[in-house]
């Protein structure tokens, strides 16, 4: 019987390392190829780590709330096979210029956008987290100040705690993002409790979802537009469909696609929504990636992305928003799959919310809020004359960053979606 090392694996283009949230094996316990072994947390979203092989669970090499770098192993497997030669599980030896090249690389990952970053000035021997990195950044943080902070992670490593307790001694009245956040009355304002109340911890993933809503806030400049669409023609074709649909595939035909195809289709009328700002520069994205909100069983909220949304026809939309849904509520989505979002669309309707003023995901420039379809009497235009009708409504709201997105662009924009809902091809089949 050979051993063969387990290791962190790259989860994402950006993504460096990942915490061990729990293992689902403990050791001597058999495991099978492509069985989960363990949970990991990165930046994006929580994810369970498959075996590369069958075996048995021999060492486990990381406990539970260890931050390990990608590539760094974590468990030793015992393989029923003699082909593999047996691996040491100690970590392997570098040279002090090998070791070297690894850090840069890893910062260079990081960082590749950003190449002024004060990290990246000197050789770096410490390893810090890419949330300790963009605080770093942001707060104007140069590495030998960086390296003088002390850590009360293990090996001495930097949390995210240390470095926002050197903060408000460094900077007591600075108005950064890291500070706004622990100045922000959810963490500061004065409580009165009472016996009946209840305090509940933010999770991890909350306590993310927080800094970015305020981040993007503080970013951007945000405003929104609506436009009220009749989907009605819409409705008709799906109550045609549906139950079709659902027998020869089985899958669910919901609006969201429709609506997502709509979106697809005035991006490439309107290209400069599909767009990103670095500092004085705007980046016009090749491809159109939506990213689709999706509530969680917890309450939270997270972004998958439809890559490349401009290649799918609906039924391919269909099963691509289905398939990202259904893996998204079962925690088993890969941090490159929220990853290089350009347009998001939030389904408040679902909720029963008429409409909704969204945030915009950064460093994306515009977000669209899809509301609740109801019945309400309109004025119907024909040519014989104009009557009253019971037609199926549903608000759009379209928050933009008026930064780089003027008031013509982003209303036009939302009313151009609106229009090719109202005109959609009823005669097409799915």
């Amino acid at each position: 019987m050979a051993s063969i090392e387990m290791t962190m694996p790259k989860m994402g283009e950006s993504v460096m390392e990942g915490t061990i949230l729990s293992w689902l094996k403990k050791v001597g316990d058999p495991i099978g190829e492509d069985e989960s072994v363990l949970e990991v947390a990165t930046d994006k979203v929580d994810t369970e780590i498959p075996s590369t092989h069958s075996g048995i669970l021999k060492e486990i090499l990381a406990e539970e709330g260890d931050i390990i770098q990608v590539g760094k192993p974590i468990a030793i497997i015992e393989i029923l096979t003699d082909d593999l030669a047996p691996l040491n599980s100690q970590p392997i030896e570098r040279s002090e210029v090998e070791e070297q090249k690894i850090v840069i690389d890893i910062d260079q990952g990081i960082n590749q956008e950003n190449n002024d970053t004060p990290l990246r000035n000197s050789l770096q021997r410490r390893f810090y987290s890419p949330l300790i990195r963009n605080i770093a950044r942001q707060e104007q943080i140069d590495l030998s100040e960086l390296e003088n902070i002390a850590g009360s992670g293990k090996e001495g490593r930097l949390s995210k705690q240390d470095v926002l307790n050197y903060l408000s001694s460094r900077k007591p009245q600075s108005n950064s993002i890291v500070d706004e956040i622990l100045d922000s009355p959810i963490n500061d304002a004065p409580l009165t409790l009472s016996g009946q109340d209840e305090i509940i911890e933010m999770d991890r993933m909350r306590k993310i979802i927080a800094s970015r809503m305020i981040e993007s806030k503080s970013i951007s400049a945000h405003v929104t537009s609506f436009v009220e669409t009749d989907m009605s023609i819409i409705v008709s074709w799906r109550n045609k469909f549906k139950e079709k649909f659902k027998a020869s595939s089985g899958q669910s035909l919901t609006f969201t696609p429709i609506i997502i195809e709509a979106v697809v289709k005035a991006i490439k009328d309107h290209p400069m929504i599909n767009i990103q700002v670095q500092k004085d520069q705007i980046i016009k994205k090749g491809n159109i990636n939506i990213g689709v909100a999706v509530a969680l069983p917890s309450g939270n909220l997270i972004v998958p992305v439809i890559k490349n949304a401009e290649l799918l026809d609906l039924k391919s939309l269909v099963m691509t928003v289905n398939d990202l849904a259904h893996r998204a509520r079962t925690n088993a989505l890969k941090p490159d799959e929220l990853d290089g979002g350009t347009f998001t669309i939030s389904n408040v309707g679902s909720f029963g919310n008429v409409m909704g003023t969204p945030i915009i995901m950064q460093p994306q420039v515009a977000i669209m809020a899809i509301g609740a379809i109801q019945k309400k009497p309109a004025v119907i235009e024909t040519p014989e004359g104009d009557f009253i009708g019971i037609r199926h409504k549903m608000f759009l709201s379209h928050s933009y960053d008026h930064r780089v997105v003027d008031g013509s662009l982003g209303g036009s924009f939302v009313r151009s979606v609106a229009n090719y809902l109202e005109k959609f091809d009823v005669k097409r089949s799915i």
